[in-house]
């Protein structure tokens, strides 16, 4: 598909994709467009549901933004929502949109019948209690697998299990250095996962005189150093950290178990003992997988003609979004910048924008 961003008109109506699809809606484009000549009053934009589809969808979305807005303006444009996945557990089969609903049925999935006994004499957990703390541990988890780009996600996991660092001053940074080195190590033991190459230590930043703990670890036989500083330790990131510890570190003692209950079946109830909630998580969601047919979808040519229907085509169950423009200018800008010919501010979106970025490979 054509970038209209950068092509010049008369490149735009010799392109044989575009003429096509002009002539199909009907309405002509630049001097002679007129939308009361529009032959569909929804135009559906149905593209694969990973990152080359999303391209796709963005060249075709700047060309009606670019040459044919009033269509967007009156509401006419619409994205389909084909599913990335679908899973099969037992007798349920279901189509899933995207991660953010895969995450939520895995959770489900692995919360159904499951029960987490606390320690010896300290009761157990179920239902929606569970639930709200599984949740905190899939947030945090999601905050750690985001920052671990740039920082040390074992130092993460520290923080998440309870870990306090003080970078007040040298001797509170030095102290920190040393709890969270334990702190690292203790959770490298759990897991059989030892580093005699990790080193944690404070050292006062040169620019702005602020201790900050660094830490350093060899890594494919090339040295990784990571930083926390006082800026992070207030920042939203940490703070999600700091409430998901003050529910989840402390939780269990001695004698902990995590127990899930088949529904159907009482000889088929399993159970294991646990040190952590982490831990308890991570043990739920792999029996909610063992059981689990999971198919991605690349591309629409995946399906076959009935599950394209029932997933995407059938007026009767199908998701679309409609295109809105909530603001012209941001709009206006956005496309500016990700589209046009302009290095210069594309640049500075990507390095201001990567570390979040997710990468679909």
């Amino acid at each position: 598909m054509l970038n209209v961003e950068k092509a010049r008109f008369d490149k735009l109506i010799a392109s044989e994709q575009i003429t096509t699809l002009i002539t199909a809606l009907g309405t002509s484009i630049g001097p002679e467009f007129d939308v009361a000549k529009l032959r569909y009053h929804r135009v559906i934009i149905m593209t694969d549901a990973d990152v080359d589809g999303s391209h796709i969808r963005t060249l075709l979305l700047t060309l009606l933004y670019r040459q044919m807005p009033e269509l967007i303006e009156r509401g006419f444009v619409y994205i389909a929502q084909p599913p990335l996945y679908k899973i099969k557990l037992g007798k349920d089969e279901r189509y899933l949109k995207d991660d953010h609903e895969l995450n939520q049925y895995l959770l489900s999935a692995a919360l159904q019948g499951a029960e987490l006994f606390l320690g010896e004499g300290q009761g157990s957990l179920s239902g929606e209690a569970l639930a709200e703390l599984a949740r905190k541990q899939l947030i945090a988890d999601a905050v750690i697998q985001r920052l671990s780009k740039t920082m040390d996600a074992q130092a993460l996991r520290a923080l998440l299990h309870g870990c306090k660092l003080d970078l007040s001053g040298q001797n509170q940074a030095e102290q920190s250095a040393g709890v969270l080195l334990e702190a690292m190590r203790d959770l490298a033991s759990r897991k059989g996962s030892e580093d005699p190459s990790l080193q944690v230590q404070a050292q006062m930043h040169p620019m702005t005189e602020h201790w900050m703990l660094v830490v350093r670890r060899l890594q494919h036989g090339n040295q990784r150093t990571s930083k926390i500083d006082a800026e992070f330790l207030m920042s939203a990131d940490a703070l999600v950290l700091n409430e998901a510890s003050l529910s989840l570190s402390a939780l269990l003692s001695r004698g902990a178990m995590i127990k899930k209950i088949d529904q159907d079946r009482s000889d088929r109830n399993k159970q294991s003992h646990v040190q952590s909630f982490e831990e308890a998580m991570r043990w739920l969601f792999a029996e909610a997988d063992r059981g689990m047919n999971r198919q991605r979808y690349k591309g629409l040519g995946e399906m076959n003609p009935e599950q394209l229907w029932e997933t995407t085509m059938d007026p009767g169950v199908r998701r679309l979004l409609r295109v809105q423009i909530e603001d012209a200018i941001s709009a206006d800008q956005m496309f500016s910048t990700l589209m046009g010919d302009d290095v210069e501010p594309r640049r500075a979106f990507i390095e201001r924008n990567a570390l979040t970025a997710r990468i679909d490979v």
